[in-house]
């Protein structure tokens, strides 16, 4: 089984077939599966029973090896004193193909406009290139979703034109611009 990757305020659990499939029975089944607290406004904007469907067919036919380039919980390690959280989702679109992978994700309402979707993109770009095949990392998102717009450029994602689906545009950030960044902050630190 994959481990969760670990950001400062978060833990970005794999999704296991197990997990999903308690999903489709309704938020208190997947809290007892993740063994997480579940908000009732569960399920994040864009994440729909279809995406679950869709995501347990996926966890179902894909090799263990290719798990970890699949569907995360975001999970708050403490939440106000009710310990775990669940409070989004997000993660890969598959493996790498062609040295690039995909990303998104979806935060709950009241957990939005507090950088825990930086936090969970940045953590995605972390795992993604410290893969050596990876040379890129894309996400798209559309127009008019503002807040998405500056989580992607706040993790350093630049506009690269419109997206694969009608109404969608397309952002990407390289190695390379991803080892800047890191460097750029790690100089900051130190000053």
């Amino acid at each position: 089984m994959t481990p969760p990757i670990r950001t400062a305020r978060l833990d970005l659990v794999p999704a296991a077939a197990a997990h999903l499939a308690a999903e489709l029975d309704g938020p208190a089944a997947l809290a007892r599966a993740l063994r997480v607290r579940v908000p009732d406004e569960w399920p994040p904007d864009l994440y729909d029973r279809a995406a679950v469907e869709f995501s347990l067919v996926t966890a179902q036919h894909t090799p263990a090896e290719d798990a970890c380039w699949l569907f995360y919980y975001l999970v708050l390690r403490e939440d106000d004193g009710f310990g775990p959280t669940a409070i989004g989702v997000g993660g890969f679109k598959g493996p790498p193909e062609e040295a690039q992978v995909e990303i998104g994700y979806s935060v709950l309402d009241a957990y939005r406009r507090r950088g825990f979707a930086s936090e969970a993109a940045r953590g995605f770009l972390r795992f993604a290139f410290q893969a050596p095949e990876v040379g890129t990392v894309v996400a798209e998102t559309f127009p008019e979703l503002a807040p998405s717009i500056g989580v992607l450029e706040n993790c350093g994602f630049r506009l690269v034109g419109a997206g694969s689906e009608e109404g969608t545009i397309r952002f990407a950030i390289n190695r390379t611009e991803w080892q800047l960044r890191l460097f750029a902050a790690a100089g900051e630190a130190r000053t």
